[in-house]
């Protein structure tokens, strides 16, 4: 039953979590997925108020020296529960600052997220924060509604989700609402590598970043700088040819205050390019994103297919890269005029050509949460929602399931 106070939409992943009220274009605050306790030392008593001695997000950053970090949510999943648990209740009342037992609730989960983990999630926000209601978002419908916004997209709820943030990567085609489990592809490359890469290139041409400020170079040069090259070839004779694609990071020592500078070079396009060609980076896994895509929707029942490619929608922070759109359209439009070639050498009829459509609009960057806002300003969604009087009825057996899995 509907509290007449907006829902909450969290969306917890796995570097950033997004936070805001239903019916806002933007998530009200963005903070780093991060808790830090303080580290028990054996035989130290601990103080009364011990439980509410610790910190999140940015705070948490900011104490990692004196305190234990831990990210509770890894690869998508929730890993430690009893953070998790202490994180979502500084989200509600240091940030969100809402009793829980007056609004009902959307949080997000992974295509690949176990029974056990929604049950679990259930029984914590039911339990513990007591809210009246809760609804469980599969993170690629929710962007596949936010998707909806921009004037390129398809009206329906079919289309092929690239959701890439910094710690997972997944490929996932929904067909009319209903997510196909059994065709979702899973890339072990995301924005975290992404950083990595870049770190290990700075660090190779021994620039002057101080150690412990190396990790937040390299996310900053990655936010400011990258982009999508066209050719890898071609860009490092742009490159040699002309010295103003070089760029100049100025930052400062945390510890010791001194200025120092940074060239950036190459890495602004070789950093992007590990999803084209992920040989540069890992040795396990070297299969490029638009083939992962083609395989994906190539898996799907045959008369899915052509909406699939025609509407694939793009989420996550790792996504917007300038050009990123452009170069995977390119790509999976290259493999499909392929196949039609080979198999219209087979054949006598004319075979109609594949309309790849890769979608960017204005929410990308925080695309699920966006779509959680969408979902949760509907009449129909507390009815949608499992209610606190469902919980009591059956327990937490009542998430288990989640119905965008359940048509095909």
């Amino acid at each position: 039953m509907a509290t007449g106070k907006p829902p909450c939409v969290i969306d917890c992943g796995t570097g950033f979590t997004k936070m805001g009220y239903a019916g806002n274009s933007e998530p009200s605050y963005i903070v780093p997925t991060y808790i830090a306790n303080p580290i028990n030392k054996q035989g130290k008593k601990t103080a009364e108020c011990a439980d509410l001695d610790f910190y999140i997000g940015h705070e948490a950053q900011a104490h990692s020296r004196t305190y234990q970090g831990d990210f509770p949510i890894k690869h998508g999943i929730v890993e430690n529960w009893d953070n998790m648990e202490k994180y979502w209740q500084r989200c509600i009342y240091q940030y969100m600052r809402c009793d829980p037992e007056e609004h009902y609730f959307v949080l997000t989960e992974p295509p690949m997220n176990t029974p056990e983990n929604r049950e679990y999630t259930a029984e914590v926000m039911f339990e513990t924060f007591n809210v009246p209601g809760l609804y469980i978002g599969v993170q690629a419908v929710l962007a596949l509604i936010a998707s909806r916004l921009s004037k390129a997209a398809d009206k329906t709820l079919t289309g092929t989700v690239i959701d890439s943030g910094d710690g997972v990567t997944h490929v996932i085609p929904v067909v009319e609402g209903y997510v196909i489990g059994s065709c979702i592809k899973h890339i072990p490359l995301a924005g975290s590598d992404i950083t990595k890469f870049v770190q290990n290139q700075l660090r190779d041409r021994n620039e002057p970043i101080p150690k412990e400020d190396s990790l937040m170079v390299a996310r900053k040069v990655k936010e400011m700088y990258s982009y999508v090259c066209p050719d890898i070839v071609k860009e490092y004779n742009k490159y040699d040819k002309d010295a103003s694609k070089f760029r100049l990071f100025e930052g400062t020592d945390s510890r010791t205050g001194k200025d120092y500078k940074v060239d950036v070079g190459y890495e602004r396009f070789l950093g992007p390019e590990i999803f084209f060609n992920p040989e540069i980076f890992s040795s396990q896994f070297t299969t490029p994103l638009p083939q992962v895509v083609d395989e994906t929707i190539q898996g799907c029942p045959i008369d899915c297919r052509k909406p699939l490619y025609k509407n694939i929608v793009l989420s996550g922070g790792s996504t917007m890269f300038k050009d990123f759109g452009r170069r995977l359209q390119r790509d999976v439009q290259r493999i499909t005029k392929e196949r039609t070639a080979k198999a219209q050498a087979n054949v006598s009829l004319q075979l109609s050509k594949t309309e790849v459509k890769v979608i960017s609009h204005a929410m990308q960057r925080f695309a699920v949460w966006f779509g959680g806002s969408m979902l949760a300003s509907l009449p129909q969604f507390y009815e949608m929602s499992h209610s606190k009087a469902d919980y009591e009825e059956y327990g937490p057996s009542i998430a288990r399931h989640n119905a965008v899995f359940s048509s095909i």
